[in-house]
């Protein structure tokens, strides 16, 4: 919005003058000119070593609007990264999710198995359906360890992945690590507590795709 201008109805290209590079064709940025569904166009892969979230495509006469654009502008976002982590704290949620545990403190394993600690990392409180949440909130009640007011200490036994867009380093946290959106994107039935991921699998993520801490 303009201030005492109303809306702003005129498309980007006339806003921001002509263009600094040589606008490309959709063909020219994808790996065949008709590629498969769901194949993700080249500059899609490279983003995150750029450090962005994946390709915003925009017709070049799309005007500004508010809210959620649709149809001008398109969004491609990069697969997140996933690594598996046990539930080890437990918190009641809110609204219509109060009498639920929906709010959870996950861990990775670190050091030798015969004296082996978890180390937390990140919380997360999205992404099970109503049926996962209510399945979790009555195994939590029959196996809470402690209880620190609202939070409750659980038996270290479900593996859950977890899906963030980014991960950086952090003086702030315990693990040395500070994720970017974690949520729960599966609960790993599948899978023993000795089977999650260790600290040095994130120290490796670290390396691979994070940042400095701010």
């Amino acid at each position: 919005l303009r201030l005492g201008e109303g809306p702003q109805v005129e498309p980007a290209r006339a806003e921001r003058g002509p263009p600094s590079f040589e606008p490309r064709d959709v063909e020219d940025l994808v790996d065949e000119p008709k590629h498969a569904p769901g194949r993700a166009p080249r500059e899609v892969e490279r983003s995150r070593d750029l450090g962005a979230e994946g390709l915003m495509l925009k017709r070049a006469d799309s005007p500004y609007r508010s809210g959620r654009k649709k149809g001008d502008w398109w969004k491609w976002k990069v697969d997140p990264l996933t690594i598996d982590a046990v539930m080890i704290y437990a918190q009641a949620g809110s609204g219509r999710r109060a009498n639920l545990f929906t709010d959870f403190t996950f861990a990775v394993r670190d050091g030798p198995p015969d004296n082996e600690t978890l180390v937390p990392f990140t919380k997360a409180y999205s992404g099970l359906t109503d049926a996962e949440f209510r399945k979790i909130t009555a195994w939590v009640r029959k196996n809470t360890l402690q209880k620190f007011g609202p939070v409750r200490q659980v038996t270290p036994y479900h593996v859950f992945e977890i899906a963030f867009e980014g991960i950086q380093a952090s003086s702030r946290h315990k693990s040395g690590v500070a994720l970017r959106f974690p949520r729960m994107s599966r609960w790993r039935h599948d899978k023993p507590r000795s089977e999650a991921n260790t600290m040095d699998d994130l120290r490796d993520m670290l390396r691979a795709f994070g940042g400095v801490d701010p």
